[in-house]
């Protein structure tokens, strides 16, 4: 397992992220720990980048992360961090519909260089909800666009 410490947190999160969208889960296990603990929307615990792409591939025909920005948490050292990743997903549901704007906040732990834990939260549950009938789409607030 490969450690990169001439990597910040910051471009170590950014690199894994790009490298498990393409996605090349293989290629992610060089920024994560051996140890890695993994926790997807509604609690589900995974120990691998192969997880979350088989996860995704169950969900989605196709899913990307559209960085809105990375803020690495005060105190960090170059390799011991939290750092948080906000954006959308865009991509396209099983069914080939596409979609964009689903709103989604990663946090990840990095100790020693390299990402030990991984947290994941988006939009996505609720989007489907509303595609399934289950519920109504909420309202757009004035000013915003849809």
């Amino acid at each position: 397992m490969a450690t990169f410490p001439a990597l910040s947190p910051k471009d170590l999160v950014e690199n894994f992220l790009h490298t498990i969208m393409v996605p090349d889960p293989v290629g992610a296990r060089a920024f994560v720990s051996p140890a890695l603990r993994i926790r997807f929307t509604g609690g589900r615990e995974m120990r691998d980048p192969s997880e979350c792409s088989a996860f995704n591939a169950t969900r989605y025909a196709w899913v990307k992360k559209r960085f809105e920005q990375t803020d690495v948490v005060d105190g960090a050292t170059a390799l011991d961090a939290i750092v948080y990743n906000i954006g959308t997903l865009y991509g396209a549901w099983p069914d080939g519909t596409l979609f964009e704007g689903n709103r989604y906040v990663d946090r990840y732990v990095v100790q020693g260089g390299l990402i030990v834990q991984m947290d994941v939260w988006n939009d996505s549950a609720e989007w489907m909800l509303v595609r399934a009938g289950l519920a109504a789409p909420w309202p757009v607030a004035a000013g915003a666009q849809a």
